[in-house]
């Protein structure tokens, strides 16, 4: 007789396999675990040849060939691979040839690190194989320097096993992309569909029926969100668009892709803004219309991230809360219609168009959760950003060949840093001084916030490493125990180098204590570590803060200019579709994406201002952060009247409020060119009088509540043509304090 399985094991079974299902759905956990097949089979190799030594330059190109990793098919990843390989070859033969001669070696350093940073402007896949590159030389100095600073018998022997290290993990990356390389874009879409979530959430505090509460922080908030969401989808789409290359009628893809376009949409709808949300709440104080908008947009916000924990998991999606809160909001506009006050009509024709657009929002919610059930889009092309010749790239490049880019100032920035020092380790102690270059390629970056931001962690980071580092290797001295400790080292700082830089430099550090000690005495590299550390902290503060600073302050106006302009084309694409019919076109969702990205572009700056000395940031970092606030209502105001197209049945008298449109477009057209030049900007209130006049007047056709659609259109335009005034005052107060700013950045860095 069969045994029959115990309860309890069938429990355990379950819960087991719940956990791995969820572990593989972690979006670390891929790249960690190939992590670990690399450095494990590094070690089994230099134990099973009995030469421990071969582990740490089969460690270093690994740790090399992981930096180096963008999300590709498994053929972009072959052809990245191979680049990186070649480039790693290059670099690593190069460092063994010229290191016997300090004079020849740091003039090729600088040039070549010159080099590395302008070709990023061509790409990120690039600039990461490119920064990969700039890591993997120094390794071999490193790597030299343990070997007492000659190449030993054999020149290319160290060259070959670094490059072999990161030929192993690029083998494995290569069929780890083969076997699994939807699951990425599964990741993708689920963060992707959690940022909404959060941005719901974060929407519906706004209308919070609260007086006296700080709308402009929770706008602000919300501006910020919507950055998160404007990387979350262009992650998305690039992770789609590569692997959709030649794979057109794959149907998985294809059902991704519409997941994409959904979030979108989603995204559009809940970036609308039909009224002002102060005047809602002076007006509904009383009622509950508000409260059960505010509702709604919350249960759909965890609807969202409901969605995003179904797609990994693959678990049925309910989203009946959020139905039924939409079912509530209809229930107390029509109640409040009854009243027939006549002073809430056009608050009440706005509160309809909401609850249809978060009506229509519902249903995209519904479709999500069965993509293959909506119909094809007619325009599903993407726009490939990736260039499309040589003659591009070179042409990327050359654009960026000037002062006024950020990478072009990096690019002289970061060589310098390291001639200062290469300098530094030859006059202080040049046995374990190259951690002093390590440390300023980690730590110095475009930026003075990043930068400073970096900095502290990985002082805090190697502090920490050394600690850990030097109780494991007190405790365990058994060489294989050292090893294992290793490998739990590099997979731990591979899952934590993006969002925890402190734990990810301590695990880091700990691998090198570990790694090293066991072909010399770890405990005197303690101490060179955490001085290099310093020295190499140090350089790198300094070169950011005295050689071509980037003063996000000294862009803030283009940026702002920028964000402006494409909210300017983004309205001009809306109103052609109203002429021509809505169709979600590539011309139309590009237009809007620009738009988004370039709001998403501002918030950062400012978040980078913010960690910039006082004297380089504080008036800047208020005033735009008052331009953030208008450019981002403006942007809700578009998004809204984006959501309505196709609701309209054409009339005669729709040329007039085109014109006009078209004339609101010009007047931030303006202001854009004045913030762009900081040049005056020109006096807009009787245009904007005007122009609300035109929108303020009642169609033509309007019976009664006939026409409300063209009424809430024309109360759309006329809450953006409101925003001229306000756009013009807050670009007027950024023009004057950028430049003054500019002049007194100047005159500090001159003294």
């Amino acid at each position: 007789m069969p045994l029959q399985p115990r309860p309890g094991d069938t429990e355990i079974s379950d819960s087991l396999s719940h956990s791995l299902r969820r572990l593989w759905t972690l979006d670390k956990f891929a790249y960690s675990f190939r992590v670990f097949l690399a450095f494990s089979g590094a070690i089994a190799l230099s134990w099973s040849l009995d030469q421990i030594a071969l582990a740490i330059p089969l460690f270093l190109g690994i740790i090399a060939s992981a930096l180096s990793e963008t999300d590709d098919n498994w053929e972009g990843r072959v052809r990245a691979l191979l680049v990186t390989l070649l480039c790693f070859l290059v670099a690593s033969a190069s460092v063994e040839l010229l290191f016997p001669w300090p004079w020849l070696f740091a003039p090729g350093l600088a040039i070549s690190a010159f080099l590395f940073i302008m070709l990023g402007a061509v790409e990120q896949r690039y600039a990461t194989i490119a920064s990969a590159t700039l890591i993997l030389s120094v390794y071999s100095m490193i790597n030299i320097e343990q070997h007492g600073g000659t190449t030993g018998d054999s020149f290319w022997r160290q060259p070959l096993l670094l490059v072999g290290g990161a030929a192993w993990y690029g083998l494995i990356s290569v069929i780890w992309c083969a076997l699994f390389s939807r699951q990425p874009v599964k990741q993708s879409m689920a963060q992707l569909y959690r940022e909404l979530g959060e941005y719901l959430i974060i929407k519906a505090t706004l209308f919070e029926p609260l007086r006296g509460v700080d709308v402009e922080a929770r706008r602000v908030a919300l501006a910020r969100q919507n950055g998160r969401v404007v990387t979350a989808l262009n992650q998305a789409k690039e992770m789609i668009f590569r692997r959709l290359e030649g794979q057109r009628g794959n149907r998985k893809l294809n059902r991704y892709l519409r997941l994409y376009f959904i979030a979108q949409d989603i995204h559009e709808r809940v970036s609308a803004s039909h009224y002002p949300y102060s005047a809602l709440t002076e007006t509904f104080f009383h009622h509950d219309v508000l409260f059960r908008c505010q509702r709604l947009l919350d249960q759909q916000g965890s609807a969202c991230k409901r969605l995003g924990k179904a797609l990994l998991l693959r678990q049925p999606f309910d989203h009946s809360l959020s139905e039924q809160a939409l079912e509530d909001l209809r229930a107390s506009i029509v109640y409040l219609r009854a009243q027939r006050n006549p002073a809430w009509t056009p608050l009440l024709r706005s509160l309809q168009a909401l609850a249809r657009n978060l009506a229509t929002l519902e249903n995209q919610l519904s479709s999500a959760h069965n993509p293959d059930a909506v119909a094809d889009e007619k325009d599903a092309s993407l726009f490939n950003r990736s260039p499309r010749s040589f003659k591009d790239a070179c042409e990327r490049v050359r654009l960026n060949l000037t002062p006024g880019s950020p990478t072009f100032r990096h690019a002289l920035r970061l060589p310098l840093a390291l001639l200062v020092g290469y300098g530094v380790l030859h006059l202080v102690h040049p046995t374990q001084g190259y951690w002093i270059l390590l440390t300023t390629l980690f730590v110095c970056r475009p930026n003075f916030g990043a930068t400073r931001r970096f900095l502290r962690q990985r002082i805090i980071g190697t502090v920490a490493g050394l600690v850990v580092g030097w109780a494991l290797i007190s405790l365990f001295v058994d060489p294989l125990l050292q090893s294992l400790i290793s490998v739990v080292a590099g997979v731990v700082f591979f899952a934590n180098r993006e969002k925890r830089y402190v734990i990810a430099t301590a695990a880091i550090t700990t691998l090198v204590l570990t790694s090293f000690n066991q072909i010399g005495d770890g405990f005197d590299l303690i101490l060179p570590r955490l001085i290099d550390t310093l020295i190499g902290a140090v350089i790198s503060g300094l070169a950011v803060f005295f050689i071509l600073p980037d003063w996000q302050g000294r862009r803030l106006n283009k940026v702002a200019a920028t964000a402006l302009v494409n909210s300017t084309h983004y309205l001009r694409e809306i109103i052609h579709q109203y002429e021509a019919g809505k169709q979600d076109d590539l011309a139309y969702r590009l237009a809007r994406r620009n738009a988004h990205n370039a709001d998403a572009a501002l918030s950062t700056v400012l978040s980078n201002m913010l960690q910039e000395p006082g004297h380089y940031r504080k008036k800047d970092a208020d005033d735009g952060f008052r331009f953030l606030v208008v450019s981002h209502t403006l942007l809700g105001y578009l998004s809204a009247l984006g959501a309505h197209r196709g609701t309209l049945t054409p009339s005669e008298a729709d040329a007039e409020i085109y014109a006009a449109a078209r004339r609101v477009a010009d007047g931030f057209e303006s202001i854009a060119n004045a913030l762009q030049t900081r040049q005056p900007v020109p006096a807009l209130e009787s245009e904007q009088s005007a122009l609300m006049a035109i929108f303020e007047q009642e169609p033509a056709s309007a019976q009664d509540d006939g026409d409300d659609e063209r009424r809430v259109i024309q109360n759309q335009l006329l809450h953006i043509s409101r925003q001229l005034v306000p756009m013009r005052e807050a670009a007027e107060r950024l023009v004057k304090t950028t430049a003054a700013s500019a002049t007194a950045a100047e005159q500090v860095v001159s003294k």
